[in-house]
């Protein structure tokens, strides 16, 4: 493999230490795994030297964890050395399913208490790791991205405060808006598109699409995803259309103004096959409109691929649209917590991104380059033209 020879001709930053927080404990493993056995396999003169002091382990995965007192107060723990590691903080801020106890009542941890949790390990540190870098696929408050009214900062004010602990670099998946790295010029500030895995994913599980222009369209359910889909189209070599949501300004509902009707700018779509690119589906309701407007213009199988499915109001709505033929898959990645019912839906594709979160980790351990990492455009047309021979 070109890149793991390549990781070989620079010493580690450090020895490796991934804190997965109790949100990304599954994914935590995953990538786990994945890096003790690539460095298992690595047969390199120089790894009994001292620079390579730890590298080979059975596992990398640093004891540590948040208990709380019976107020809901909590503290951060670590239960081993950290000093001179290079530490990757993982974690989930849109994992649901975690309770805690406050006076004897059950609360479900919220992004505020994930964020939260984050500060105190990275406080439980105590400046004695080497370098710190924290994997937060779904960024914290980064729908509340730019100020359009006398309102608060929220993903601006959480990235300067990272910094400030001591948190080196930050890498994202998928940002709603990149420009908020704005408020942290001077500090590393990745965000990553998951397009190579989407389209490995689709291909793997779809034996028979046909990826041309004649026979497929990539949709942008709005304006703000344009470069999203632009770059999914160019790549797969197809056209391209575009929604864009006509919303009623007077009022306000559950925060945001009530869309209105979704307007189609693109060429014709009957009998093509329509992959729907979003960062995330949040209610759906947008995305399942988005499947109407495409059938009523005859548009043939309509697929949906999100970044993060966060399905707020539940799955009953993606059943009933499955049912009725309006959505013939749906694919998320396990960057966010997937409840069991997703996971054994009929229409549902899981997209594993533990291996690339493996091998960034891997790579930014060596303090290796992970340019091609974030363009996989070669990788993309590699797996295009074995899937069509």
């Amino acid at each position: 493999m070109p890149q793991q020879e390549k990781i070989l001709e620079t010493i580690p930053v450090g020895e490796l230490g991934i804190i997965a927080l109790e949100s990304s404990k599954s994914l935590g493993q995953k990538v786990n795994d994945y890096i003790v056995e690539w460095r298992k396999e690595r047969d390199n003169e120089h790894t009994s030297t001292i620079a390579f002091a730890g590298y080979q382990r059975d596992s990398y995965l640093i004891d540590a964890c948040c208990p709380r007192f019976g107020s809901g107060e909590a503290k951060g723990v670590i239960r081993e050395s950290v000093r001179g590691s290079d530490l990757y903080l993982l974690l989930d801020v849109c994992n649901y399913s975690l309770t805690y106890t406050v006076c004897g009542h059950t609360n479900h941890m919220s992004p505020d208490d994930h964020y939260q949790d984050l500060k105190r390990i990275i406080a439980a540190v105590g400046g004695k790791a080497r370098r710190i870098t924290v994997i937060m696929p779904f960024l914290y408050e980064s729908r509340q991205h730019r100020r359009s009214s006398r309102e608060s900062l929220d993903c601006a004010l959480a990235l300067q405060e990272l910094t400030s602990m001591g948190v080196e670099s930050i890498i994202t998946f998928d940002a709603h808006d990149p420009r908020v790295q704005n408020a942290i010029p001077l500090k590393s500030f990745e965000t990553v598109q998951p397009t190579y895995q989407f389209i490995k994913a689709l291909l793997k599980n779809v034996p028979d699409l046909n990826i041309d222009a004649e026979h497929m369209m990539v949709i942008s359910p709005d304006e703000g995803g344009m470069n999203r889909a632009v770059y999914f189209a160019n790549v797969l070599g197809v056209d391209l259309g575009m929604f864009y949501k006509r919303r009623d300004y007077t009022t306000i509902v559950n925060g945001r103004n009530p869309i209105v009707a979704h307007e189609f700018l693109g060429s014709d779509i009957e009998g093509k096959d329509m992959l729907i690119i979003d960062d995330m589906i949040s209610s759906g309701e947008s995305m399942i409109d988005v499947a109407k407007e495409l059938k009523r213009r005859k548009a043939g199988r309509i697929f949906v691929a999100s970044t993060f499915g966060l399905f707020t109001n539940g799955l009953a709505k993606f059943d009933e649209a499955f049912e009725q033929g309006l959505i013939y898959r749906v694919l998320t990645t396990n960057l966010v917590y997937q409840p069991e019912e997703l996971l054994s839906k009929p229409y549902y594709i899981n997209v594993d991104m533990s291996k690339y979160i493996a091998l960034l980790i891997d790579t930014l351990n060596h303090d290796s380059s992970i340019s091609k990492l974030l363009s996989p455009t070669e990788r993309i047309q590699s797996i295009l033209n074995t899937y069509n021979k």
